[in-house]
């Protein structure tokens, strides 16, 4: 259910926004990566949910750049 909500705030977002949205994505998952290589991480499924936002927001873009 929270993945539906999130793809329908993605769909109403600017290329623009979604653009950003992707950068800020993948800085957090490398600042994820990064803890995890450390052992500072104590959530490591937050790697995999910032992985599958980040191909959400590239399929979005996807779509916006088809239609």
């Amino acid at each position: 259910m929270k993945a539906s909500k999130y793809l329908e705030e993605l769909r109403t977002m600017t290329p623009a926004d979604l653009d950003a949205r992707l950068t800020e994505a993948k800085k957090e998952l490398f600042n994820l990566r990064f803890q995890n290589a450390t052992n500072q991480l104590e959530n490591t499924g937050r790697i995999k949910e910032v992985r599958k936002n980040i191909a959400r927001i590239q399929t979005i873009i996807t779509e916006k750049a088809n239609a």
